[in-house]
């Protein structure tokens, strides 16, 4: 079939005048961090964003990346819940990967799309304070264990003043997910909390969570089997099924978070298809998997 181009034009009008002015937060992760391409078809998209008149935030995580730099440096990665155990060693390498790299090459491709983007972590202006996570129960062999995670955090704080003087000035915040406590100590907290907590803060219209699946998928081994509209108040019972597990776990509970605190919808979409944001936004069908309020329907 042919691509009718002003069709696709007409098609995006309502939703243009319907975000014009509104913040977006759009959290960046898994695939997209190590391919170039996809990780530029983003960031054009979060630029053409800017340009009609939406204030997109980026938060960005670097999993892979991390995992990647620790597994050669001969330090292997633990998870438990879809949280990565954070030792003295670990936490320096999320920190160089996240600041040091990541982030400074996210800036550099808005720029290179004619946007002007600002790289921050969240000690930068004490945009977020955090404490150390408890530590969680888990099941190992039937067996109940307790796991202290190390220097991961929760957030306690987060003070927009400086993200909502960036916006103010046309700029794009670039935000990697490092805290700090009250005692100025550095804390990893998982991408996508953070992102959910910002938008939360920011009221913002929609929280975007970028993956590398096309949302919920009821067999992670098919991904024809995505679930398009997630109610909030059903997201514990999908975690206790089984449903919802590993690094989707933490995705759905902040987007239940995010609504519950006033963003209108959250969208969790396959990062690595070509202008997902736009076709997920701007388009009546969508591509990835809606999670909302029962009462908003």
């Amino acid at each position: 079939m042919t691509l009718n181009r002003e069709n696709v034009l007409i098609e995006a009008l309502p939703y243009i005048r319907e975000f014009h002015d509104s913040i977006m937060v759009i959290k960046v992760g898994g695939h997209a961090m190590v391919n170039p391409e996809v990780m530029s078809d983003i960031m054009q998209d979060v630029v053409l964003l800017r340009f009609v008149g939406i204030h997109p935030i980026i938060v960005h995580g670097g999993g892979p990346e991390i995992s990647e730099k620790m597994k050669r440096m001969g330090k292997e990665s633990q998870f438990v819940g879809g949280l990565r155990v954070t030792d003295d060693e670990t936490l320096e390498i999320a920190r160089m990967v996240l600041v040091g790299n990541i982030n400074t090459e996210i800036v550099a491709l808005l720029g290179k799309h004619g946007a002007k983007g600002v790289g921050l972590s969240g000690k930068d202006g004490k945009t977020i304070i955090a404490k150390k996570k408890p530590s969680q129960k888990v099941m190992i062999e039937n067996v109940e264990h307790e796991v202290d995670l190390g220097w991961v955090g929760d957030t306690e704080i987060i003070n927009t003043e400086l993200i909502n003087i960036l916006i103010r000035e046309d700029y794009i915040p670039v935000i990697s997910p490092i805290a700090m406590d009250i005692n100025g100590k550095a804390l990893n907290i998982n991408a996508d909390t953070v992102a959910g907590d910002l938008a939360a803060a920011l009221k913002a219209k929609k929280l975007i969570l970028m993956t590398d699946v096309p949302g919920l998928l009821r067999d992670i081994n098919d991904r024809s089997s995505r679930i398009s509209r997630v109610p909030i108040d059903e997201i514990e019972d999908m975690v206790d099924s089984g449903l919802i597990s590993g690094g989707m776990i933490p995705k759905m509970r902040s987007a239940s978070i995010s609504v519950t605190s006033g963003v209108e919808k959250i969208h969790i979409i396959d990062g690595s298809v070509s202008h997902s944001i736009l076709l997920e936004l701007f388009t009546d069908t969508g591509i990835g998997t809606m999670v909302y309020k029962k009462e908003d329907e």
